[in-house]
């Protein structure tokens, strides 16, 4: 059997992933098959959620809702494509000066 890669993943994933445990009521086992990861690392990112949420409610903050986490994911997602947009426009920009140098020094 081929070693295992190790795979890391980002914090909002495995609120999300735990959420999908919590939020819906399936067992850790259905959702850890369903999102292809071990069952163990799951049931460690659930208790952690419900810990963090339970912490929460004792300062008398409400965790997000579904609908409130998922908009958080898609600013998110947006904010690292514009991140990506910007980096590509302070790369083109510098080739583009670069240009303009050689240019006018080559006449």
């Amino acid at each position: 059997m081929p070693p295992r890669k190790r795979r890391s993943y980002t914090a909002e994933y495995k609120v999300e992933a735990a959420h999908r445990v919590i939020d819906s009521g399936r067992t850790i086992t259905e959702v850890a098959r369903e999102l292809g990861i071990d069952a163990g690392m799951l049931s460690v990112w659930v208790k952690d959620e419900r810990r963090r949420i339970a912490a929460a409610e004792t300062h008398g903050e409400n965790p997000l809702e579904a609908a409130e986490r998922a908009e958080l994911q898609r600013l998110r997602r947006q904010v690292a494509e514009l991140e990506k947009d910007n980096a590509f426009l302070v790369k083109a920009s510098a080739y583009f000066a670069a240009m303009q140098k050689n240019r006018s020094g080559s006449l």
